[in-house]
């Protein structure tokens, strides 16, 4: 557990960009009879969600994010000293994506650029990066982007996971200003449990061969998918989320002395419905303040909690508004935020 505070940093500006590709999930029937699928999507509540086609990369759909925010809020590029790129799914194994991307946005070359490979929790772990950064005076604005392309990992022939994650790229601007105030972040790690959501192949423990790209049935269930495909026990994960999740957002509230009735949003990693209507429930915060996008864009890992706030917080974020933001998941790591944000820019999503 590491308790954090921050003092005048914050998100100026945020947009988003999805693939154009819309998927139906009560009509993805390629493998599943619709009895299967209606049973599988009324409880995780993904009615749609959007797919990147072959071509299409989590850089890509950043770097739509971020020409969009440039071009609205009249960015000076020569201002961006830092870029953090957030994803899992990279454009390669190396060179670090964040360096293709300062080539791409025309970025000067005395920027710094940082890749985060990390999952649903790491748009705030990249926050506090940033936000540290930042506080050295030496660094005047920060571009942090988060995108994933989690359909290419995911195996459509394994009830599980085959109808719940989607793809999406988001651009967020950050910068030191009085106006922000204090924000505080708690983040947590338990690598004991990192197998409960896992892709065993494909990296460097084991290598990717024949055998690792072959798909073979994995349960007694006929689930499919191949080595280098991702799985999730998803009862130990809600188990997880119900035990840890909500201590933090207490501890958060109390190490931060914030009473809970000044949070004017709580914005949640979207995990699926379930999860979330618990957690919520649990908490007992009103509906009206918890925004949700799941049914629309499934599960975008970390992208999903920015997404969230460029979909539903549009014009809800003039003058001065209170945020408690929380992600969780592989790893796992969860963490928990509180921060405010003042006038902030939000672009309408792009679809590419």
């Amino acid at each position: 557990m590491a308790l954090l505070t921050f003092t005048n940093t914050g998100i100026s500006g945020l947009t988003a960009a999805v693939p154009r590709y819309k998927i139906n999930n009560y009509e993805f029937d390629r493998y599943f009879s619709k009895d299967e699928i209606k049973g599988v999507v009324d409880k995780i509540g993904v009615i749609e969600r959007r797919f990147a086609d072959e071509k299409t990369c989590s850089s890509d759909l950043c770097h739509a994010a971020a020409e969009k925010l440039f071009k609205e809020m009249d960015i000076n590029r020569e201002e961006i000293d830092l870029l953090l790129f957030i994803s899992q799914t990279p454009d390669y194994r190396m060179p670090a994506t964040s360096v293709i991307l300062q080539e791409r946005l025309k970025l000067p070359s005395s920027t710094i650029t940082l890749d985060i490979n990390l999952g649903c929790s790491a748009f705030l772990y990249g926050l506090t990066v940033v936000y540290s950064m930042l506080l050295t005076g030496g660094i005047r604005k920060a571009l942090i982007l988060d995108g994933e392309t989690r359909s290419k990992v995911y195996s459509l022939k394994d009830r599980k996971t085959g109808f719940l994650f989607g793809d999406a790229g988001v651009a967020a601007l950050v910068e030191k200003n009085e106006k922000f105030g204090h924000s505080w972040f708690s983040l947590n790690s338990d690598g004991s449990r990192a197998d409960l959501i896992k892709i065993p192949a494909g990296g460097y423990r084991m290598m990717s061969s024949c055998e690792t790209v072959k798909e073979k049935v994995v349960d007694e269930y006929g689930n499919i998918r191949s080595d280098e495909q991702g799985y999730m026990n998803g009862a130990d994960v809600f188990n997880f989320v119900i035990r840890e999740v909500p201590k933090d957002f207490y501890r958060l509230l109390e190490y931060s002395g914030t009473d809970i009735s000044t949070i004017n949003y709580f914005v949640f990693h979207q995990a699926n419905s379930y999860i979330n209507g618990f957690l919520a429930k649990k908490l007992k915060l009103p509906d009206e303040k918890v925004p949700a996008t799941i049914h629309k864009y499934g599960n975008t890992s970390s992208v999903s909690i920015p997404l969230t706030i460029v979909s539903e917080l549009k014009e809800k974020l003039i003058g001065h508004k209170r945020l408690l933001l929380s992600g969780f998941g592989v790893g796992l790591t969860w963490g928990t935020a509180i921060i405010d944000v003042e006038d902030c820019f939000i672009g309408e999503i792009v679809e590419i």
